[in-house]
């Protein structure tokens, strides 16, 4: 590891603990010739996940997109942020664990109906009914009798 201060090529180790949930390692480290200190992270690099659109365009996922689709859903409910965080987490390591490279949209909106069905009933009616594109009314009312179906 090159040191920021001089420009040395090694330093030693001093100390070495997990953060982000394990997530990334913190090190801090001493160079060898100049003797400063500094802290280093190390995370492991992922190749991006694309998730496929309707229309066969590939984008990078995107976490954020999925929060903001979600804190729309949610809006005057009650449900927290860290309750939608925890659910996008949940997604996100769905997605992760799955080890494919490529995902449909469609896909991840199951994902994201599956999670709301268990933080807020109305708030998975509001995503499912923009996520679904309901023609008309009759669309509407057999995906909410679905939704009952399933839950008794």
């Amino acid at each position: 590891m090159k040191c920021p201060f001089c420009g040395y090529d090694d330093s030693k180790v001093l100390d070495t603990r997990p953060t982000d949930e394990g997530n990334t390692i913190r090190r801090r480290r001493e160079c060898l010739k100049c003797q400063k200190r500094f802290t280093t992270y190390e995370k492991i690099e992922q190749s991006p996940i694309m998730v496929i659109k309707k229309d066969g365009n590939r984008q990078a996922f995107d976490r954020e997109k999925i929060i903001r689709g979600m804190i729309k859903s949610c809006e005057k409910r009650p449900v927290s942020a860290a309750d939608i965080e925890e659910a996008v987490n949940n997604i996100e390591k769905k997605i992760e664990n799955s080890m494919k490279k490529e995902i449909s949209s469609l896909e991840v909106g199951e994902m994201v109906m599956d999670e709301l069905k268990d933080l807020d009933e109305v708030s998975y009616v509001r995503f499912a009914s923009v996520y679904r594109e309901f023609k008309d009314l009759q669309s509407f009312i057999d995906e909410l009798e679905n939704f009952v179906k399933k839950k008794n």
